[in-house]
């Protein structure tokens, strides 16, 4: 197949882009590189069926694609709240330009929701039935409201032209290509432990967290777009969560760190709990975790330690 990959260039767009091109589709990876990175790609750059696209996704598109992922949206707070507005128009605008591409084309179209869309929840863990207690008007809005924008758009496209869609909410994903300064609690704290810095956790680290290895996440993404009576919603993570205290405490262990562990202030409607319900992925994609925290956390540490010594090395 044909398949376009918007935010191809990013953390969880690459590692998609490798799977599809190893399962024989021609790739299409469309990135303005925001957020991506080109070093995320630059393994399938020369490959037969990869192509590189450098546009926003709120420019008009115009090719024929069998399948769009659309994963184009800055995904941490650090990046998101730099441009709220831009991030609200990715979310919106950037999609309807793919739905209108795919109404074009035939293509079915994939959104990469978010747990966001749940907000600071009253309700754990997190069906995909719970409408969220989001703050519409608070300073994450930019990105939780759009990603309930586009929903509402995507079901609008569903309902009135027939179109083929999945909606998939994402949980708390990790793993290599991550940015280092992308402000997640996983790569904070590993970055923070290798290169000796204090860890920092934000209020008294008693909130929870789900962590997903990315190469799950994946495998749920592509079981979704496959599954053609799927529309979703689907929660796709990690079922058992972590306190984020007890996750620097592991990660100071696994590296060794004498890194100390700091406290605070709780940014504004950061979320309390977060874990996700996953009966309807088990259920409709056969989908589970393959990659327990260890072994996923070793991997990311491994990559993360190559970055801190190529930039220890050219400094």
């Amino acid at each position: 197949m044909r398949i376009l990959v918007a935010g191809g260039a990013g953390f969880i767009g690459s590692h998609l882009c490798k799977r599809l091109l190893g399962q024989g589709h021609e790739v299409i990876c469309l990135d303005n590189f925001c957020t991506g990175q080109y070093k995320n790609i630059q393994h399938q750059i020369h490959h037969h069926n990869f192509t590189l696209i450098q546009q926003d996704v709120c420019e008009k598109i115009s090719f024929h694609v069998d399948q769009i992922y659309n994963l184009a949206c800055p995904a941490s707070p650090v990046y998101y709240q730099k441009d709220p507005i831009k991030t609200f128009e990715t979310s919106v605008l950037g999609t309807r330009n793919l739905l209108q591409l795919a109404e074009k084309t035939g293509a079915r179209f994939l959104q990469a929701s978010t747990s966001e869309v749940y907000g600071d929840p009253l309700e754990h863990p997190q069906k995909e039935s719970y409408n969220g207690n989001v703050n519409i008007t608070g300073p994450r809005a930019c990105y939780d409201e759009g990603k309930r924008a586009a929903e509402t758009l995507i079901m609008d496209y569903y309902r009135t032209k027939k179109l083929g869609v999945c909606i998939v909410r994402i949980f708390n994903t990790y793993g290599p290509k991550m940015r280092m300064d992308d402000g997640r609690v996983i790569s904070n704290f590993i970055v923070q432990a290798l290169e000796g810095e204090p860890l920092t956790v934000y209020g008294d680290g008693s909130q929870t967290r789900s962590f997903c290895y990315v190469d799950d996440l994946v495998s749920g993404l592509i079981l979704s777009m496959e599954k053609e009576d799927l529309v979703g919603p689907v929660n796709l993570g990690n079922p058992h969560e972590h306190s984020v205290l007890k996750m620097a405490e592991y990660i100071k262990e696994i590296t060794k760190s004498k890194s100390k562990i700091v406290f605070k202030k709780l940014p504004k409607d950061d979320p309390k709990l977060r874990r996700p319900s996953i009966f309807v992925a088990k259920r409709k994609l056969g989908w589970e975790l393959k990659i327990g925290l260890s072994e996923g956390l070793k991997k990311t540490i491994h990559y993360f330690g190559l970055l801190i010594d190529k930039k220890n090395n050219k400094s």
